[in-house]
């Protein structure tokens, strides 16, 4: 094995943010292009106000090769350093800070001109709105020291200056994070799509084998049963994963998926549940899902508690544009006609509270049917 060790690539946020800043330089070298024309216009326009043409010329020509070596230097990122950062903007001060020898001490307009733009527009790619501050501020200092008299134009470009400096900054970062965003969430879309992918091709294969497994050991009795309740547990278990790998969850009072909530809470319930959900996920506000998915645990309780725990409980959830409908129906004897009315006014709140009470809360409605052939809840909720 090689002695040396190869650098770590870089994460795919890194390469996202140095992607926008490799455009950003880019851009950049235009502009150096275009204020270096201007710089040269200008001097040789105001050729008459220098003191010292020679010196002038020297420091005009300076100029025009390190806007040509930082154009260069710049397109590459390994050469893109924090040392090579601090030379532009000395460069620039320095370029500034001769004016007054050049010229003279009155001077109007300093040699460079717009030509530090660079320095500071560089600064505030790298290290966004501070490096952009402190080119600034940096670049004022060294303008206005000399001067003798600051009038209103020069209170303009320096005014100008400082708060472009940060804003550029801020912007740059703006548009990293939004390359870095763009990256995550389409590396999210890939990671559902394969997650859908996957689910589709277990789905088709293992668990209508389980379900088929179930149906079979049950129709067979005896040990064969037993096989069967094992295939069923397995498979519900296996579509608790499968839809909980599409949950997807943020902040509080963010979005959850219902079906996915759903699924979780069915599995761990000790009542068997056959659920039917949407095929893809189900957003709503957490919120709606919390209270939906204990309301719906207590229609359970109440099919565990009066049909038994060996009992099959239905539970069907569907999405409509602007409401949630969840339906749980059991095999059970029924309700009898008033026997909730007469639990209510016997102090006993379980239907009111846990069942009505929170769908109520959520602005939306549970109703209730009854009959020899069992009893089931209809759950709506509104989404808005």
């Amino acid at each position: 094995m090689s002695a040396q060790h190869a650098a770590p690539a870089p994460s795919p946020r890194a390469d996202s943010a140095l992607a926008v800043e490799d455009r950003l330089h880019t851009a950049l070298a235009i502009v150096r292009v275009v204020v270096t024309v201007n710089m040269v216009g200008l001097n040789v326009y105001r050729r008459d106000s220098f003191s010292h043409p020679e010196l002038g010329l020297a420091v005009v020509s300076a100029c025009v090769a390190w806007t040509g070596a930082a154009v260069w230097l710049y397109r590459s990122r390994a050469r893109r350093t924090p040392a090579l950062l601090v030379a532009d903007l000395l460069i620039a001060v320095a370029a500034i800070a001769v004016t007054p020898w050049v010229k003279s001490e009155a001077f109007l307009a300093t040699v460079p001109g717009f030509w530090v733009m660079g320095a500071l527009l560089a600064w505030a790619i790298h290290w966004h709105w501070k490096g952009g501050l402190v080119a600034a501020v940096v670049l004022s200092a060294t303008d206005l020291a000399p001067r003798e008299v600051v009038d209103q134009g020069n209170y303009g470009n320096v005014f100008l200056v400082l708060v472009g400096g940060p804003v550029v900054g801020f912007l740059c970062e703006s548009l990293q994070r939004m390359a870095r965003e763009r990256d995550a969430a389409e590396r999210a879309a890939a990671a559902a799509e394969e997650r859908t992918r996957l689910a589709r091709a277990v789905h088709d294969g293992v668990l209508q084998v389980l379900a088929m497994v179930q149906r079979r050991g049950e129709a067979a009795g005896g040990e064969w049963a037993e096989l069967g309740r094992l295939a069923g547990e397995q498979e519900r278990g296996l579509r608790s994963l499968i839809r909980q790998q599409d949950t997807v969850a943020t902040a509080p009072g963010g979005r959850v998926d219902l079906a996915g909530a759903l699924e979780a809470m069915a599995t761990a319930h000790p009542v068997r549940v056959e659920l039917a959900t949407p095929g893809g996920s189900v957003l709503v506000p957490e919120r709606v899902a919390t209270e939906t998915v204990a309301a719906v645990r207590a229609c359970l309780d109440n099919v565990a508690a009066h049909v038994g725990p060996d009992a099959t409980a239905w539970v069907l959830a569907q999405a409509g544009g602007d409401s949630v409908t969840v339906s749980v129906r059991d095999d059970g004897p029924g309700i009898t006609d008033g026997r909730l009315d007469e639990a209510e006014a016997e102090g006993r709140f379980g239907v009111a509270s846990s069942i009505r009470g929170r769908v109520e809360e959520l602005g939306g409605a549970a109703t209730v049917d009854s009959g020899p052939w069992g009893t089931e809840w209809e759950l709506t909720v509104p989404l808005a």
